[in-house]
């Protein structure tokens, strides 16, 4: 195994070439020719890219970033309004911190995100995998950056065959010692971009690595094999019931969730608890009628079967929770996406 200096020489020669163009990166000749990434954009693109893909958050960063171009301009946002945007992405905790983290910058440190990891790390929301990206990516630090990609390359390339979970301090380790202090935001996304272009879950591109030869787990046969990983549990399936009520006038009965838990802020059809075996709990007397299927989500934890239940309502009905939003209001594509499930199936 060659010299890590050498190693990481390698993959910044090859990320010269090959970088990955993103909305919000400053490719490699530009950063060389002293082009500064933005802190606000590579802090904004990080927390959309936790636990989903870069194609599905091109969209979304850049209306995010059409409608509030500035930190201070997010900081200073409707609730409402951001998660409404938020809306598809899911884990929705990380729109409701997006906003806390903005308003932290604003009043704490001038609307400037701080060029320091510790003080990265204090803001709201921000853990280590994020503090570490924006000091290396947004302010050139030597911080080490590891997301799935970084361990899946680290595995391979030290044929490391603990599971993961526990092998995250290992491949952490492994993945510090390899980080150079020259470049090491470049380096940062060299390495991502690695894992997401070459080194691949399945039928890695071997023959285009540049860490090729160096890569133990490909000499020694074991490579397509690693990461390994604890099997994991059977998810649960839990039910529940949406009732999905529009008056006369074509307005819909909406009710945000409470800011804690699953969907917490967010704008959603009134339901019941989503459990082994709901009660029936209608937001509003009507004749409510059941759906022949039914809305199906997987969350993280558990996967949920949603049963649909619709009603026309007169003018002068109050409902006992939730409040009716015009139909010039309402928007489909504002709903978090288990509830455009639910209402999708009433547009069959």
């Amino acid at each position: 195994m060659r010299d890590p200096d050498l190693l990481s020489s390698d993959l910044l020669t090859w990320y010269d070439r090959h970088a990955r163009a993103m909305p919000w990166r400053v490719g490699p000749k530009a950063r060389q020719a002293g082009v500064l990434p933005d802190p606000y954009r590579i802090w904004l693109s990080e927390v959309m890219l936790q636990q989903t893909t870069v194609a599905a958050v091109r969209d979304y960063f850049t209306r995010f970033l059409a409608r509030w171009p500035t930190v201070a301009d997010l900081a200073a946002a409707e609730d409402g309004d951001v998660m409404a945007e938020w809306a598809g992405l899911g884990y929705y905790a990380r729109a409701r911190n997006l906003l806390k983290c903005a308003r932290a910058v604003v009043a704490d440190h001038g609307g400037v995100f701080p060029a320091d990891h510790a003080a990265l790390l204090a803001l709201p929301g921000v853990g280590p995998y994020t503090a570490a990206a924006v000091a290396a990516i947004a302010f050139d630090l030597p911080e080490t950056v590891v997301d799935g990609n970084v361990e899946r390359v680290i595995a391979r390339l030290r044929d490391v065959h603990t599971p993961l979970p526990q092998a995250k301090p290992e491949l952490t380790e492994l993945a510090r010692a390899l980080t150079p202090e020259a470049r090491p935001g470049d380096y940062a996304q060299a390495i991502m971009d690695l894992g997401a272009t070459i080194c691949t879950p399945r039928n890695p591109a071997c023959g285009l690595c540049p860490w090729r030869d160096d890569c133990a787990g490909r000499l020694a046969g074991t490579a397509t094999e690693l990461p390994k990983k604890t099997p994991k549990k059977p998810k649960p399936v839990r039910h529940g019931i949406a009732y999905i009520a529009r008056r006369v006038d074509g307005a819909y009965l909406l009710e945000r969730r409470p800011d804690s838990g699953l969907l917490g802020g967010m704008l959603g059809w009134p339901g019941s608890d989503w459990s082994e075996a709901p009660g029936e709990d209608p937001p509003i007397r009507a004749e409510w009628k059941a759906l022949n299927t039914e809305a199906r989500h997987t969350f993280t934890h558990f996967h949920l079967r949603l049963t649909v239940k619709t009603a026309l309502v007169p003018m002068d009905r109050a409902p006992k929770r939730g409040d009716f939003l015009p139909e010039k209001e309402f928007n489909a594509s504002d709903l978090p996406t288990v509830m455009r499930k639910a209402y999708d199936l009433t547009q069959g």
